[in-house]
């Protein structure tokens, strides 16, 4: 009923034991007593989280003025304890660099946000063990049975693998690329590739063999982690293209085949056990804060991936920036890891946020867009659940397929209580807290209901981002009483840069995280400006790419985001549009797509997928999909699905596939189509803003076929490539008229 994403699970055996820890592993996390142990065994679950009041230790001259490099003396290694969170800094001249090896300036603040302490992600996972040792982190299904590793033992785990990684020969700012679904594995190896001086770096699964060739050549990997046969694959048909590469380690499933320096999980786990813990502490203790971890792979939509290099500065502070606006209390959150941890969003939260709040991360099956997600957060009961635009919309086309089949007087109940939800929901969002007549009967027979079935019951949070929603699908949530708050940000600012928790609404993408800045360059008469970053969220460069990191980040240091945005009179940030995205017709008037295709798209409730065509032409025209079902891999077929089929008897036509309605040109929902057409057009603010030519395709986007990158942003320029034939016949039509 509800279709979403993720991840399934295979473990380490050591892994799998929620009270037994191996004397090797306790021993790299029992080197420092004071710090690891404190002579608490049984911290409380919920304590204020240490971002309120962070550590206050002199600084060095570096951290004063984020100008000049520490001297001699303070590049020497420091104790890495929760006690002490003062770490030096590397010497750095420049605010941005596109060299592993090279660090950056931070852009610290004086006082206030963005004046805290840096500090690496060694440094945040002590903390939280510290305080959290016990408290569940991962939970999993393994064999069918749930699985839980505390924050300690998450903690010896990483280490483990660090070992193995330098055991491997991991060398210092050389990449681990990981490859598979969401799993302990993928954070672990993560993790312990970062403890071990290496950058980590994801792998979208859907990349073919090339693509994945590309970003493990691009970060010099000198491991590869692969979750099973089919990845596997891939990277056998380019591994000897990979000079870097050292070993391949598979999480899941028996080796299909014997080769040198490809392991499973388990040996993979055992080859650092005699790696001397001083090893590994030695290479941790030269981490430093503004030096890179991580690499985050843009999606590619208009050429080769670029690798966004992110510090530890970046990742460490924005997730504990973040966490304490979520919620000031640790211990408490509770999420569902689903999304591609290659993108920067499910990363940040799922991994970085989650270690800072101490919070625990459940993992979704590997089928969740083919609908067990549902059933993962039911099992879950999530406190806050971040979905794409599609995941929202998807849930709610469930639900709207299943109160079709209700009875009349059941739809009337639901109608009356939808309305009042939305009235309380808008009443909430302005701060009036105006709770009307009959919301408590709303909540007790709708809204309780859905948010059980839904697993969203003890969510206090739901947010999206990542690309565009439609204000329906917003309202239609917040009817249920289940606000949806956007969020914004991009690969370069690590993730969020404006959110909206407290303080929301309907159409805006919220206000700066703390401790950060937002302008906006060469603002319309409107007020409409390209939206510009700063703060220590703000990426180190693109790795091997100067010239791209010159064209993203001006020589003041601040991010150029490609978007348009503006500022309402309470500084509410709203995206109007996106300045490659924009569509410049032959008449040299510039046109924001993704109002009129969510326009259409709430006008005629068959269209699944929208895209507006007319760059550099005389007139606009779209390409338009229906909806229809998915199959296991999340292709689409050619069968409607039930919104599509209720629309086509709503409108007297018994076609059940797409091809049958593009086959007859069915003329009722040709005619609908129009009409829905003729009222967006009616509300153009000009002539060149009206769709004049429209053709229906085959086939609805995906992911597989290409249309769609892995978060389901759609990708524009690839669209336009495959399907030229039909663009061209449109407006060859057209000409041929004239």
């Amino acid at each position: 009923m509800y279709i979403l994403i993720s991840f399934h699970i295979l473990c380490h055996p050591s892994i799998c034991s929620q009270n037994e820890t191996s004397k090797t592993d306790r021993t790299c996390l029992e080197t420092d007593s004071t710090v690891m142990t404190n002579g608490k065994n049984d911290p409380p679950t919920a304590q204020k989280c240490s971002t309120d009041t962070p550590a206050k230790p002199p600084r060095c001259t570096e951290l004063n003025g984020a100008a000049n490099g520490p001297s001699s003396e303070e590049t020497k290694a420091v104790p890495l304890t929760t006690g002490d969170l003062a770490t030096t800094l590397a010497p750095a001249e420049h605010l941005w660099s596109s060299s592993r090896d090279q660090a950056v300036k931070l852009r610290m603040e004086g006082s206030g946000p963005g004046s805290e302490t840096p500090i690496t992600v060694h440094q945040m996972f002590l903390e939280t063990v510290e305080r959290f040792g016990d408290h569940p982190a991962l939970v999993f299904k393994k064999d069918g049975l749930k699985v839980t590793l505390t924050w300690r033992q998450y903690y010896d785990q990483c280490c483990a693998a660090a070992k193995s990684f330098l055991k491997l020969g991991l060398e210092r700012f050389h990449g681990v690329s990981i490859l598979g679904f969401n799993s302990p594995e993928w954070f672990i190896s993560d993790i312990g590739c970062i403890f071990a001086g290496g950058l980590a770096a994801g792998i979208y699964t859907t990349n073919s063999a090339e693509a994945c060739h590309y970003v493990a050549a691009n970060c010099e990997a000198n491991v590869l982690i692969v979750e099973n046969q089919k990845q596997l694959e891939k990277i056998l048909k380019v591994k000897d293209q990979l000079p870097h590469l050292k070993a391949i380690v598979q999480y899941r499933g028996e080796l299909q085949q014997k080769i040198p320096h490809l392991y499973t999980w388990d040996e993979f786990m055992k080859l650092g056990e005699d790696v001397p813990n001083a090893q590994l502490h030695t290479v941790m203790d030269s981490l430093r804060a503004n030096e890179c971890c991580t690499l985050i792979y843009t999606s590619g939509t208009t050429g080769n991936p670029k690798g966004v290099m992110l510090s530890h500065d970046n990742i460490t502070w924005t997730a504990r920036t973040v966490s304490k606006v979520i919620n000031p209390n640790c211990g408490e959150e509770v999420l569902v890891s689903y999304l591609p941890l290659s993108h920067v969003a499910a990363q940040m939260i799922d991994i970085w946020c989650c270690m800072s709040l101490a919070g625990t991360a459940h993992f979704a099956e590997p089928d969740a867009l083919k609908g067990s997600l549902a059933n993962t957060l039911r099992e879950a009961h999530p406190t806050g659940f971040l979905g794409v635009p599609r995941v929202w919309e998807k849930m709610q086309e469930g639900m709207k397929a299943a109160a079709a089949k209700a009875t009349p007087l059941k739809k009337r109940v639901a109608e009356w209580a939808k309305s009042i939800g939305l009235e309380y929901s808008y009443s909430a969002m302005r701060g009036e807290n105006m709770v009307p007549w009959g919301f408590m009967l709303s909540n007790n027979l709708v809204f309780k209901k859905v948010r059980a079935a839904l697993g969203l019951d003890r969510c206090k949070l739901c947010c999206t981002g990542a690309a565009p929603i439609t204000k329906e699908t917003l309202e239609y949530f917040m009817s249920l009483n289940i606000p949806v708050k956007e969020l914004y940000g991009m690969s370069e600012s690590s993730g969020p840069h404006t959110v909206s928790i407290t303080e929301y609404r309907v159409g805006s993408c919220g206000k700066v995280i703390p401790g950060c800045k937002t302008k906006l360059e060469n603002p319309d008469a409107d007020g409409n400006g390209e939206i510009c970053f700063w703060g220590r969220h703000v990426f180190m460069g693109y790795l091997n790419m100067p010239d791209k990191t010159l064209e993203s980040l001006d020589q003041s240091g601040w991010l150029h985001s490609g978007d348009l945005g503006r500022h309402d009179e309470d500084d509410f940030l709203y995206i109007t549009g996106r300045i490659k995205e924009l569509i410049i017709t032959a008449g040299g008037e510039n046109i924001p797509p993704v109002p009129i295709e969510d326009a259409l798209k709430n006008e005629v409730p068959i269209i699944s997928n929208a895209m507006l065509i007319g760059d550099k032409l005389k007139f606009l025209s779209m390409l338009l999909t229906l909806k229809c079902v998915m199959d296991d891999n999340g292709d689409p077929t050619d069968d409607l699905n039930s919104e599509a089929l209720d629309f086509c008897r709503r409108h007297s036509v018994q076609a059940t596939k797409v091809s049958e309605i593009i086959a007859n040109k069915e003329p009722a929902i040709y005619k609908a189509i129009q009409e829905g057409l003729e009222r967006v057009n009616a509300k153009a603010t000009s002539n060149a803003q009206r769709v004049q030519k429209w053709v229906i395709l085959e086939r609805d986007f995906s992911v597989g076929g290409g249309e769609l990158g892995p978060t389901l942003k759609l990708r524009r320029p690839i669209v336009v490539k495959m399907y030229q034939d039909k663009i061209n016949e449109m407006y060859g039509a057209a000409a041929e008229r004239q």
